[in-house]
């Protein structure tokens, strides 16, 4: 038996999957946390990563790191941080991604050169940021990584040179989408230029371990999912974590001037188009933590209410949001009454959080022109019987719910099984058994939450 290992440093954690590359079956998995927070010291993934790979590492035959997206790891001479990693869901740069937009010659030059508009989200808004609040560490800034680039040179030879993969760079802010680095974008973004890691063809071997394990590229977690999911032409994926995701794989590129859509590439040389939602899994525990119940207690709640929740709506913008782009929103309820029972309030979190998916799903096949095949839904909020249950009635369609398993780690594993073929195309691994849920839809509540969103803050393109 070959193995090899898959790795997703998330937002909230490390988890290695050990894998069979002949059929991609789950040898050993391991997982270990990462501190809260949207900045953190880069130091803690390499110890998870550590701690998650301990005793497989040495049993693996090639190694691959699919990690959280945009993350400014900016280093010095010497290797290294200059200050914490901003992640992802810091908006703190988003006067400075409607800076970087305006000179760049507005919303459609900045999609044509890079696939996406600019949000606080990418690493170049997050670079200008630091130029503009911290300049002495900006000037000591010689090189930027993305933070599966800095765990992938954790696990590789000393001496080895940092390397990323197009997918992973296309969410930068400063890669043309068709495959170069634009050293002038990252110059604008920092004050100068710096050190970009090499950007390693799909498929290829990277680099070594110290233990002669293959190390491929490596790629972004919803790269990574992609290939864990074996996404097909036509598939969208709707992924409920941390962040909500909606994408599906495009063989020609996306350069949407609105900004709904961000065009990044794949992991496997074409295109993941994608729609992120800043709220979505939180949007639960938060609810949960209101209400006093455990997440059975929640979806239970929930499923007392009917559809439409009494009249309560909740526009879960708690955190800011991606899409629509609102870094400085909140979470908006209407429709409270003496009448309302905390099961409507229950209800209203899963319609809110679906609803804001069900959207960026919409944005998505308006952008691509490519009708949805499936419908599939992952992430951890799918073990919930009211997401379950709610979830074709809100999106209205069948929604296709793979068995639960780490994609984002099986992606990366995937890939790595790929770089030690040496094969033209990705292992083909069989597919895991789905089931398939139904309901009614609602559309009335899609309806309430739309009329809610506008009358907040209108979504104009």
């Amino acid at each position: 038996m070959t193995l090899v290992l898959g790795i997703d440093s998330s937002t909230q954690s490390t988890k290695a999957l050990l894998v069979d590359a002949d059929d991609g079956s789950v040898v050993a998995e391991r997982t270990a946390p990462h501190p809260p927070g949207t900045e953190v010291d880069p130091a803690a993934w390499l110890r998870a990563v550590d701690t998650a790979t301990e005793g497989l590492l040495e049993q693996a035959s090639a190694v691959a790191v699919a990690g959280q997206q945009h993350g400014m790891v900016a280093l010095d001479e010497t290797g290294a941080p200059v200050r914490d990693a901003l992640l992802w869901n810091d908006t703190r740069s988003a006067s400075a991604a409607r800076d970087l937009i305006a000179e760049m010659g507005g919303p459609q030059a900045c999609a044509d050169a890079i696939g996406s508009v600019l949000v606080a989200s990418f690493t170049s808004t997050k670079l200008r940021w630091l130029r503009d609040h911290e300049p002495d560490r900006a000037a000591r800034v010689r090189s930027v990584l993305l933070p599966h680039d800095f765990v992938s040179r954790h696990l590789s030879a000393p001496g080895t040179e940092p390397f990323t993969d197009r997918g992973d760079a296309s969410g930068t802010g400063y890669f043309a989408t068709a495959g170069s680095w634009r050293h002038d974008l990252l110059e604008q973004a920092l004050g100068h230029d710096a050190v970009l890691p090499r950007v390693v063809a799909p498929g290829t071997v990277a680099a070594e371990t110290s233990g002669g394990a293959l190390v491929a590229g490596g790629t972004g977690d919803n790269m990574g999912a992609a290939l864990g999911m074996a996404l097909a032409p036509g598939d969208v994926l709707v992924s409920i974590g941390t962040s909500g995701v909606a994408s599906t794989v495009s063989a020609t590129a996306v350069a949407d001037g609105t900004g709904t859509v961000t065009g990044f590439a794949d992991a496997s040389g074409g295109f993941l188009p994608m729609v992120t939602t800043m709220n979505a899994a939180g949007i639960l525990d938060l609810q949960a933590r209101w209400l006093g119940v455990d997440h059975d207690g929640l979806a239970a709640l929930a499923l007392e209410s009917a559809p439409g929740a009494g009249g309560v709506t909740l526009l879960p913008y708690y955190g800011g949001e991606r899409t629509p782009n609102r870094p400085d929103a909140v979470g908006t309820w209407t429709g409270l009454t003496p009448a309302t029972t905390r099961a409507d309030l229950a209800r209203a979190a899963y319609e809110g959080l679906l609803c804001s998916l069900a959207e960026a799903v919409d944005r998505l096949v308006a952008a691509t022109g490519q009708p949805p095949r499936r419908l599939l839904v992952v992430g951890g909020a799918t073990r919930s019987e009211a997401v379950r249950a709610l979830a074709p009635a809100v999106l209205g369609a069948a929604v296709t719910l793979p068995p639960p398993g780490e994609y984002v780690a099986l992606g990366a594993a995937r890939q790595a099984a790929w770089a030690l073929a040496g094969t033209a195309e990705p292992p083909q691994w069989p597919a895991p058994g789905t089931t398939v849920l139904e309901a009614e839809p609602t559309p009335h509540v899609r309806e309430a939450y739309a009329d809610l969103r506008d009358r907040t803050t209108p979504w104009t393109d």
